[in-house]
């Protein structure tokens, strides 16, 4: 309950601060929006020229696209600045000063860089959600509750990505890819899974369940399934305890300046 309400105290100041600089809050606002406004527009262009993704219309594949914008914003405001909180310091020499600290290192990383900024990206994702859904439909009340389960797995795999990627930066101090990495592996998750080889989707769906960010609660919420997800359901939270443990492990193997 304390680290709760140290939570909010802090989320509290990242919204005081983006009112005191309200005109930079805006224009980080409008920069991520337009940033984020590509892969919709490739999509467009895929389906002008006459090709498609098999089986999914334009709008279809919109709602998955929003779905994954929708689940990116969300998360990057939890755990996306633990990359590169968590490098930073390591590269510097300055994780002691956050070991020195009364509360979890990782707790402290999450609760003191809440980005409001990412904002943006969850008004995008919603208003292109319900532009997508109005030309689509949705399923029933059923496929709506599934979707919410789901949609929360997808969170989920986002965090413990975050954190998996962020633990081997304290090993593998001198890479300068590794959000590049995580983004690459994400991107699989803009587009129907359906298009991939069996073997790339079965990895997309119980190994790393990025499949698990959009695709899936994409297809019960249009109601083309009636799948119950159970198991990459599971595996989308054991992710996210994975990506916990895993942090916190490489945090005890830290030995200074340079990992």
């Amino acid at each position: 309950m304390n680290k709760l309400k140290t939570y909010f105290k802090c989320v509290k100041i990242a919204l005081a601060q983006a009112s005191a600089y309200r005109s930079d809050f805006i224009i980080n606002i409008i920069l991520t929006i337009i940033s984020n406004l590509l892969f919709p527009l490739v999509t467009i262009l895929i389906y002008a020229n006459g090709t498609s993704f098999p089986g999914w219309t334009m709008w279809e594949v919109f709602v998955i696209q929003s779905i994954f914008t929708l689940s990116q914003g969300i998360a990057a405001m939890i755990s996306n600045s633990v990359l590169w909180v968590t490098m930073d310091h390591i590269r510097n020499g300055s994780f002691e000063t956050i070991l020195l600290k009364p509360v979890s290192p990782l707790f402290y990383i999450i609760a003191t860089n809440f980005s409001i900024t990412n904002v943006g990206l969850v008004l995008e994702g919603l208003v292109m959600l319900i532009v997508s859904l109005s030309f689509t439909g949705i399923g029933s009340i059923f496929n709506i509750i599934h979707f919410i389960i789901l949609f929360i797995c997808g969170i989920c795999v986002i965090c413990g990505l975050n954190l998996i990627i962020a633990s081997i930066s304290f090993k593998w101090v001198g890479n300068s890819r590794l959000r590049e990495i995580n983004e690459t592996i994400q991107t699989f998750a803009k587009y129907p899974a359906t298009i991939f080889p069996q073997i790339l989707k079965i990895t997309l769906s119980l190994i790393i369940p990025v499949g698990m960010i959009a695709f899936f609660p994409a297809e019960v919420l249009l109601g083309r399934t009636d799948n119950l997800y159970f198991l990459p359901a599971i595996l989308s939270v054991n992710f996210l305890v994975l990506g916990r443990f895993l942090y916190h492990h490489m945090i005890k193997l830290y030995e200074g300046v340079g990992g």
